[in-house]
């Protein structure tokens, strides 16, 4: 009985041969070619690869014992591709396209579609609204825009911070791009903390002595152009009368009968505080089920396990091929005999990588050369089972090249 080359025993200490492990999470349509799909296509090419192996994905690919590794005429296929889509334009302007299949969405990217649609909604409303209180479009806009400037910038950068995540959203759910969409979950966190900083900063004006706040808003923070520009928007003179720290304008002087502007002032802002940290705290719970839905669904946008390629550490080298093809080849030759292992490796293909058997009689020439023995029929259904598990690796070394364009 012969034993592996030397050369194979010296460099199989530095080559991991865990690669006859293929996961649960793969499925076996790599090594059994001959494994029936659940999932028939009109066109064999879109779930036949390259020798006729299965490569899956889709949105059957959470199912049990299917493939998670995609092609690229899955109906999920992960990214846009221009220059097909610039062909298939093309092929349709001059009348020859051909049919693709209709493209269908998963509950995952249906989920992201509409949380960002309801995001988007309420960052617009609120940036819109917040533009024109800078416009001094409605009325008593310039009253806000003096009395309470802090909250209104911390409210129109959450507006815009905000609009740029839902932009971002978009681009990451049309693309499925789940780089984008990673990016537009932290967002949501930061857009979060916007939101509350304006609701915040007026339910604690509003609710913690709000007169004792506009008192010293009034005398020390407004100055004359501040407190002239709240007497003419709200037709009064001075905080308590005309006497009382008033800048003299032409309609507040001090024989003006015109009130003081104390009463009219703590009620405008009563009113408007209340409604802005309601509607601040409001929306809580709007941004929360977004961050719940990024953080759930973003990395399941299609069905595609990982970037749709083998993991590195499953992958067969050529070492690894030529080591596990060198030891198989030794156990047919010692179980069948040399003319038969001769044969298997010629059938499958495998002397490229230049197998060979121990140097004993004159069969070890024809695998060194590559040309088949003399014909001898393969009588035993296990040698025929030998070549069709040798055959699978060869299938599944060369249907790793088509996934490398997707990293």
């Amino acid at each position: 009985m012969s034993s592996p080359p030397d050369s194979a025993e010296a460099s199989s200490t530095n080559i991991s041969l865990t690669v006859n492990y293929v996961p649960s999470k793969f499925s076996g349509a790599l090594l059994e070619p001959s494994r029936p799909r659940r999932r028939k296509s009109k066109n064999a090419i879109n779930s036949v690869g390259t020798m006729g192996t299965p490569r899956g994905g889709g949105i059957d690919a959470f199912r049990s014992g299917e493939s998670r590794i995609p092609d690229e005429n899955d109906d999920d296929y992960d990214g846009v591709n221009i220059s097909r889509l610039w062909r298939s334009g093309l092929k349709s302007f001059k009348g020859t396209a051909t049919k693709h299949p209709k493209l269908r969405w998963n509950a995952f990217k249906i989920t992201l579609f509409l949380s960002n649609t309801v995001f988007s909604i309420y960052t617009l409303i609120t940036l819109i609204f917040c533009l024109i209180t800078w416009f001094d479009v409605i009325q008593q806009a310039d009253v806000i825009r003096v009395g309470n400037r802090a909250e209104l910038i911390f409210s129109t950068l959450a507006a815009t911070f905000g609009l740029f995540t839902a932009m971002i959203g978009w681009a990451g759910i049309l693309l499925n791009n789940r780089g984008f969409l990673a990016v537009y979950t932290f967002f949501l966190w930061l857009t979060f903390a916007f939101l509350v900083i304006p609701g915040y900063l007026t339910y604690k004006k509003r609710t913690f002595n709000l007169e004792g706040k506009l008192n010293s808003e009034w005398s020390r923070a407004l100055g004359a152009e501040g407190r002239l520009r709240i007497q003419n928007r709200l037709q009064c003179c001075g905080w308590f009368s005309p006497f009382v720290e008033a800048t003299i304008s032409q309609t507040c002087y001090a024989r003006s009968v015109l009130p003081g502007c104390k009463l009219a002032y703590m009620n405008l802002q009563r009113r408007i505080l209340e409604k802005w940290y309601t509607i601040s705290f409001g929306l809580v719970p709007l941004q929360l089920g977004a961050i719940v839905a990024g953080l759930l669904c973003s990395n399941h946008v299609t069905y595609r396990f990982g970037k749709g390629m083998m993991p590195k550490m499953y992958q067969l080298n050529p070492d690894a091929i030529k080591l596990i093809v060198d030891q198989y080849t030794n156990q047919i030759a010692e179980q069948y005999g040399r003319d038969i292992a001769s044969d298997v490796i010629v059938k499958s293909g495998m002397q490229s990588f230049g197998s060979g058997l121990p140097a004993q009689g004159s069969n070890s020439s024809y695998l060194l050369s590559g040309h088949p023995p003399p014909s001898k029929e393969l009588n035993s259904g296990s040698a025929l089972s030998a070549m069709t598990y040798v055959d699978s690796f060869d299938r599944t070394r060369s249907t790793r090249a088509p996934f490398s364009r997707h990293v």
